[in-house]
């Protein structure tokens, strides 16, 4: 009799944490199910249901540790301990976590770039398609998406290609049978044609066999930088073998019984077989960094928003100082039209911004 009553008293005592232990998992259960029809098809949002059930799990586990029939002192050190490995965790990765935080803000302070602009760190090049407080997004020369800790950005030089222009450059060997001031004119022609400005040719080695030549231009228009190194080397090869000049390795010349005239240079091509020159061509830069371009773009856009708040602002001074009646006229008009037009590039903005999260 003594040992059921103690097994009574014993589930008596249980009782409240079963039940807080069933209403734990049923509330876990029913939000998991909830959030998981919620977020179907959007894989981006499961990061939100994996801290949620985190969260309830954590509150829960608090809540049956309470309603426990352990003692005052025994549910404190169970809590106590709970709290050390939680401040341990904490301690331990809240190092990389607050210094990707202050890396943050840092970039946005010193401004070094923004979206849209082209960077390189390291290894990684591409144009930045989002900025955020712990990491900065790239898209790279194969239109994948890069995601670069912010702390590693502080910590390793960027190289930011200047929206006011940049260099392209290109190599080629040649040999030393052909005349460098030749050789030169028909770089500097190429260059030109490639429509690079202020074009210059170095010679950057003298090699064994073979001189190294290196042509360079300023591209004002950095978006089709890419575009821009393929189109030089084209017009690197058509000028150079317009102007009679082999370009092969002297490895492959040596090692090859050739006729003393024989030449490498491709004929020229019939009409047909080129491209028609008003054909529309899809550069690289249209497919490879479409993110970043439309980040830029929405950049651009609340730039343009804050402006024309600012001139709403110099409207509403101007008026103030204004006692001509006609004066005053034409600046209500000028404010309800720039009103208008904020108005609706607001409303464009939300509307890209929305699209950007769906």
């Amino acid at each position: 009799m003594q040992v059921v009553n103690w097994m009574v008293d014993s589930l008596i005592k249980l009782a409240p944490m079963g039940a807080a232990l069933v209403g734990v998992i049923v509330v876990i259960l029913v939000v998991r199910f909830i959030l998981d029809k919620r977020y179907e098809g959007k894989p981006d949002q499961r990061f939100r249901l994996q801290l949620t059930l985190l969260v309830l799990s954590f509150i829960g586990l608090l809540i049956i540790i309470v309603v426990s029939p352990l003692s005052d002192t025994q549910q404190g050190q169970i809590l106590s301990l709970i709290g050390i490995l939680l401040s341990a965790a904490i301690a331990l990765s809240s190092t990389t976590f607050v210094g990707n935080a202050m890396a943050g803000l840092m970039l946005r302070a010193v401004r070094s770039f923004g979206l849209g602009d082209f960077i390189r760190i390291g290894e990684h090049f591409g144009r930045v398609s989002e900025r955020g407080l712990f990491h900065t997004e790239i898209q790279t020369e194969d239109r994948d998406l890069t995601t670069l800790p912010n702390l590693y950005l502080v910590n390793n030089p960027v190289k930011v290609i200047r929206s006011s222009g940049t260099l392209i450059t290109a190599d080629v060997s040649l040999g030393y049978d052909i005349s460098r001031l030749k050789v030169e004119k028909l770089l500097m022609e190429a260059a030109t044609a490639a429509d690079l400005q202020e074009p210059f040719v170095h010679v950057m080695g003298l090699g064994d066999f073979s001189i190294t030549y290196r042509v360079a231009g300023l591209l004002p228009e950095v978006k089709h930088v890419l575009s821009a190194r393929s189109h030089l080397r084209e017009m690197m090869l058509d000028k150079l073998h317009e102007g009679g000049v082999e370009i092969v390795s002297p490895t492959f010349m040596n090692t090859r019984p050739l006729q003393t005239d024989q030449v490498f240079i491709p004929k020229t091509p019939s009409p047909h077989e080129k491209p028609p020159e008003d054909a529309a061509k899809t550069t690289a830069e249209d497919l490879v960094f479409d993110k970043a371009e439309e980040a830029e773009s929405l950049e651009k856009l609340r730039e343009r928003y804050d402006s024309l708040g600012k001139d709403l602002d110099e409207i509403k001074e101007a008026q103030k100082k204004t006692e001509d009646g006609g004066e005053h006229k034409a600046l209500d008009e000028k404010f309800t039209r720039i009103e208008a037009r904020r108005e609706r590039l607001a409303e464009y903005i939300a509307q890209r911004t929305a699209e950007e999260k769906d």
